[in-house]
């Protein structure tokens, strides 16, 4: 089975969590092919703060100018990455950091010129991903794409793990997040959503901001052929084994 992880929020902060989440995507691996890619937009923002440039958005996506997606290169791809493949590395996993730029993995077209060099991805060349996974390598992505002019673009994390589970054929596409799923109307979390209740959630402002954006890449995942996508709690330790055994801590996202 293929399977995609998408790592973000506060998980990629700690030292200890990145271990943990490294050594149990690591023992899955024994089953599964896997490709992790990774966010880092906390990161981003307390780089940037340090540095004095203030972070804008519009309709929750980065601004980013010249200067600022020279700072997404250092951090997602540079100390997030490398920071991330370490600690698979500290298990003995054999990861390999990448971007969407690496060999045309992901390619993008700029979203909105308002926005700066953020970008939509528009095609994805799933070849790099299926050489390092069929050699027992743990690929690692970072949430930046191109083209073929040679433009960096910013890309959201969970847009990026959409066109890469897609073009990898995932069956399953797994969200660990800092939330434990997706609550409902009443403020419970509900295990099961297919596609009609994770639209009526949208359409009712039910599930708004980072939820809102999760459900829309869940839906399009789905639809591009992923048979399966998981929103599901990082920080709850054997996550990763609980949702491979059928248990499914968080939410879980179906055709019908």
């Amino acid at each position: 089975m293929k399977l995609l992880i998408k790592l973000g929020g506060t998980l990629l902060d700690a030292e200890e969590s990145r271990v943990r989440l490294a050594s149990e995507i690591l023992a899955a691996q024994k089953d599964h092919q896997i490709v992790v890619v990774h966010g880092g937009g906390k990161q981003m923002t307390r780089f940037l703060q340090e540095r004095g440039v203030e972070s804008r958005f519009i309709n929750g996506l980065r601004v980013t100018s010249p200067d600022v997606i020279d700072a997404v290169v250092k951090v997602f791809a540079g100390s997030v990455n490398a920071g991330l493949v370490s600690a698979f590395r500290s298990v003995g996993a054999q990861a390999v950091g990448l971007s969407g730029i690496s060999a045309g993995l992901v390619d993008a077209v700029q979203l909105d010129p308002q926005l700066g060099q953020v970008g939509k991805p528009v095609a994805s060349d799933p070849r790099l991903l299926t050489l390092l996974v069929e050699n027992l390598y743990i690929p690692v992505v970072a949430c930046i794409a191109g083209d073929s002019s040679g433009n960096i673009f910013n890309v959201n994390a969970d847009q990026m793990a959409v066109a890469c589970a897609a073009s990898f054929c995932a069956d399953r596409l797994i969200f660990l997040t800092d939330v434990e799923g997706v609550r409902d109307a009443a403020g419970v979390y509900a295990p099961v959503l297919n596609q009609e209740k994770a639209r009526q959630l949208i359409a009712d402002g039910v599930a708004t901001g980072g939820m809102q954006a999760k459900l829309e890449s869940s839906l399009e995942a789905i639809n591009k052929g992923v048979k399966e996508v998981l929103i599901s709690p990082g920080a709850r330790v054997g996550v990763v084994a609980d949702v491979l055994q059928g248990n499914h801590p968080g939410t879980r996202i179906v055709l019908a």
